[in-house]
């Protein structure tokens, strides 16, 4: 449920000019930032997942750790193949009802000092606090000197820490432990900001999902070259296969298609399509969770396979009416649906192809 404070940030919407008809069918926008402050634990961490997932050219690969045995980590960037014994950062995600304090970390802090110490991992290259409610002044301040950050976490070890860390047993900060601390670095500690992440998160597949609004503009597709691509090979020799099925000729390459006009527009058209296709395969990447667009893929094939083994009088054919079939599928349900357009269908058609789905002209035919 919404707080009023929250609803102080949606109410000054509703007055002068910024109201529209959308309203009036789903109600004034709930910010992001608002949004945020109420999701579940586990959605935070998810989030925060998706947003750390999405800094692809900082880490090699993402995890998300929790429950018991976490060992302090909640999400971890891994920058190399060697995972905690390499270089790696960790996010550290927090949600409270408040901005998050110095008391909120003391134990936090505690574990990563103590399991580094008994070699369950390498101190992290960079510790970063995230929290659903933002970062408190006063902690911010402090993680900001790494030096005083240093000393009230040696005041408050015994408060928090000693009973904190693990159920198991009381860790004193003395002897081994107490050399490690004085060697650890704590200015690997610092926070990342809520509109930082909201920001960088819309960056990627996720965000659309998780916060509505619809897909950002797609872009033109690219025109097909003269010279066809390399992954163009096995659908366009499958067309050539139809075509050629058609004259009763094979037909060796697309040069071949010169004293037939009909079939060379038919041909241009069919490239035209499937580069369609590569285009919303391309935006899909960027805009919306993996499997997105395997799932239209699949959506598509079930909806054109039937017209495809059926039977025709040879291939060019078979080809017309699954491509056509292809342009009547709705996909409602697919995320990519506001977005499509009548040649990505058909261009899928060819994709299709390509992974030796659909066939032209059947081997057993």
């Amino acid at each position: 449920m919404i707080s009023e404070s929250d609803l102080k940030e949606v109410l000054p919407k509703m007055s002068g000019h910024v109201l529209s008809s959308s309203h009036v069918q789903s109600g004034v926008p709930v910010p992001k930032a608002v949004r945020v402050r109420h999701f579940s634990p586990d959605e935070w961490e998810e989030f925060i997942e998706e947003w750390a997932g999405s800094l692809s050219s900082s880490y090699e690969k993402v995890r998300r750790f929790g429950g018991a045995g976490d060992l302090g980590v909640d999400i971890s960037g891994f920058c190399s193949d060697q995972g905690f014994f390499g270089d790696w950062d960790n996010f550290q995600c927090k949600r409270y009802d408040h901005p998050l304090h110095p008391g909120d970390i003391w134990v936090e802090i505690g574990k990563v000092v103590y399991y580094s110490h008994l070699g369950e991992y390498k101190s992290p290259r960079h510790y970063y606090f995230v929290c659903s409610q933002g970062i408190g002044t006063s902690l911010e301040k402090l993680l900001g000197k790494p030096g005083a950050l240093k000393e009230k976490m040696l005041e408050n070890w015994e408060k928090y820490c000693l009973r904190g860390i693990t159920s198991t047993k009381e860790v004193p900060l003395a002897g081994a432990l107490l050399d490690h601390f004085d060697a650890f670095d704590f200015s690997i500690f610092s926070s990342r900001s809520l509109v930082e992440i909201i920001e960088e998160h819309s960056k990627t597949g996720f965000h659309s999902v998780r916060f509505g609004g619809g897909l950002p503009s797609r872009p033109n597709p690219s025109q097909p070259p003269d010279t066809p691509a390399e992954n163009e090979s096995r659908y366009i020799r499958q067309i050539l296969d139809a075509y050629g099925d058609h004259l009763g000729a094979s037909l060796a390459d697309a040069a071949d298609l010169a004293p037939h006009d009909v079939l060379k527009r038919d041909y241009l058209r069919q490239r035209e399509r499937f580069y369609h296709a590569e285009s919303l395969k391309n935006f899909a990447r960027d805009t919306v969770p993996e499997g997105t667009f395997d799932a239209l893929q699949e959506e598509i094939y079930h909806g054109v396979v039937d017209v495809c083994e059926n039977s025709h009088a040879n291939g060019f054919e078979r080809m017309k009416a699954t491509i056509a079939q292809a342009a009547t599928i709705a996909a409602t349900s697919n995320p990519l649906v506001s977005t499509m357009k009548t040649q990505d269908r058909q261009g899928i058609c060819h994709q299709l192809t390509n992974d030796e789905r659909l066939n032209w002209v059947p081997k057993h035919d």
